[in-house]
């Protein structure tokens, strides 16, 4: 099982990126995918070049980084989300039942183009969680 932290932001995630890398002595990823490289994205040209993904090892933690597709709620300070993986489908569908309760389903569990199974919640206490099947 991994654990891990995602990052959002509002169109500035590439120097976001830039700034912790330069903070942590780390190269910048050598691909970075954009809303404009993912299948089934239907985003404004203006923000086809906004980041879907990329990561950056920080002190050993899988840190991900995201800019927000256009048009979703975006708050300053509360843009970060907890990443649980495992190849366990079964863990993965007791966490999103007991994490939705009282919380908000923001993507229901189902199959994506990066996850055999994945889901997204914000629990009660506002608390945002990715919940992914990892490759075994």
């Amino acid at each position: 099982m991994s654990f891990d932290v995602f990052l959002n932001f509002d169109g500035d995630c590439r120097q976001a990126m830039e700034f912790y890398a330069g903070v942590f002595k780390l190269e910048m990823p050598g691909h970075i995918m954009t809303y404009d490289e993912a299948p089934g994205f239907q985003v404004p040209d203006e923000a086809k070049n906004r980041i879907l993904y990329s990561t950056l090892p920080i002190f050993g933690c899988n840190v991900m980084f995201s800019d927000c597709p256009p048009g979703q709620h975006y708050v300053k300070g509360t843009n970060i989300a907890l990443t649980l993986g495992t190849n366990d489908a079964t863990e993965i569908e007791r966490l999103y039942n007991a994490l939705k309760e009282g919380g908000v389903v923001n993507m229901e569990l189902g199959k994506t183009f990066f996850s055999e199974l994945y889901a997204m919640v914000t629990d009660k206490f506002g608390i945002t969680w990715q919940l992914s099947k990892s490759p075994i």
